[in-house]
């Protein structure tokens, strides 16, 4: 496998014109729980988001993707394989080699939904002969070897990178996940997406919240708990509290128990995974045809603008990130002199973490 020259940076512009035009954003989380949505007229029945954590999280209109669009995350997600077949991306600058497994997750996350769509839990979606869950399925394929986006997570990134804020460049396709964003991952952006991507999850519901004596935390920190969090208790709290804003700083300070909290598994796209009767859209040429939004995801966008209204009103549409000279607290000191990963290394051969 040849290795790339030093200065060799990957162009990721047709998956981020892709992220601009997809991806609705839902702003940062009101920590205030979405009431149960009213049931349609004449039916007890609600379509649509109905959790209390809808309005958290970014969201890809999948419901209005036809299949000239799916097909397009099928090619580009081979594109990214090719890419690592024919380079050593291990010899990559480091905030390359990330952007680079965290952009390939993701789009093949989406492409697996989008294909299978209507799905109402992306957890839930069985692949292959042998029906295993998405997140194992091993259908991506760098230099010859076959992995899962769960072995991109834990064997190849988690185990290779010390700051544990590569968690929230994972995009799992649900609403308990980190925010998909609209932007590509790069050497050049990673440091600020992921620092946002972590300030607006430990800010959340399905982030972190409080429930007697006890921290409910999300489940994605039990996964990365044995190369970040060894103890799921004050290391975990100490993380937290590096994003932590006044609300879950003073849950911080306040619980003294850690437990994993439910998750919600529900697909983060408008319309909750279903196809509403009588209303079959058609999205061709960046144009919807031919029939009016459902009435679950007018309701829902109807939803979001509230959000944003009061978000505006507390001063919190936007928000500034300090971020550090050098990107050198994403890499770490102990990193920088770290040996290279094995960027493809046989998941069969190499220890699970969990």
């Amino acid at each position: 496998m040849p290795r790339p020259e030093k200065q060799t940076s990957l162009d990721y512009s047709i998956w981020q014109d892709a992220l601009q035009y997809m991806v609705l954003r839902m702003g940062l989380s009101t920590r205030d729980g979405a009431g149960r949505p009213d049931p349609s007229l004449g039916t007890r029945f609600v379509w649509g988001h109905k959790s209390r954590v809808r309005m958290e999280g970014n969201r890809i209109p999948f419901s209005l993707m036809d299949e000239a669009a799916i097909a397009t995350f099928t090619e580009y997600r081979q594109d990214l394989e090719q890419i690592g077949t024919q380079i050593d991306i291990a010899t990559l600058p480091r905030a390359e080699q990330l952007a680079f497994w965290i952009n390939l997750h993701n789009v093949a996350i989406i492409e697996q939904i989008a294909l299978n769509y209507p799905l109402k839990a992306p957890s839930r979606l069985l692949l292959g002969a042998n029906q295993t869950p998405l997140d194992e399925t091993a259908f991506i394929t760098v230099g010859g070897v076959a992995m899962s986006p769960k072995d991109i997570r834990t064997r190849i990134v988690y185990p290779n990178w010390k700051d544990a804020k590569v968690i929230y460049g994972f995009f799992r396709g649900d609403v308990g996940s980190p925010s998909i964003q609209r932007e590509a991952h790069t050497a050049e952006n990673t440091e600020r997406l992921l620092r946002e991507g972590a300030t607006e999850f430990v800010n959340s519901l399905r982030g972190v919240e409080g429930f007697g004596k006890n921290l409910l935390v999300s489940a994605i920190y039990e996964e990365a708990a044995p190369f970040y969090f060894p103890q799921m208790g004050d290391d975990l709290k100490a993380h937290l509290a590096k994003f932590a804003e006044d609300e879950v700083a003073e849950l911080l300070a306040s619980k003294s128990g850690v437990k994993v909290n439910q998750y919600e598994e529900t697909i983060a796209d408008l319309a909750g995974g279903q196809r509403e009767p009588g209303y079959n859209a058609t999205y061709s040429d960046g144009r919807l045809n031919g029939t009016r939004i459902p009435p679950s995801v007018a309701r829902y966008l109807g939803e979001r603008a509230k959000k944003y209204e009061k978000l505006r009103k507390e001063g919190r549409t936007g928000r500034v990130f300090i971020m550090p000279g050098d990107g050198s607290d994403l890499i770490g000191a102990e990193d920088e002199e770290a040996p290279e990963q094995e960027p493809v290394a046989d998941p069969a051969e190499t220890p699970s973490a969990g």
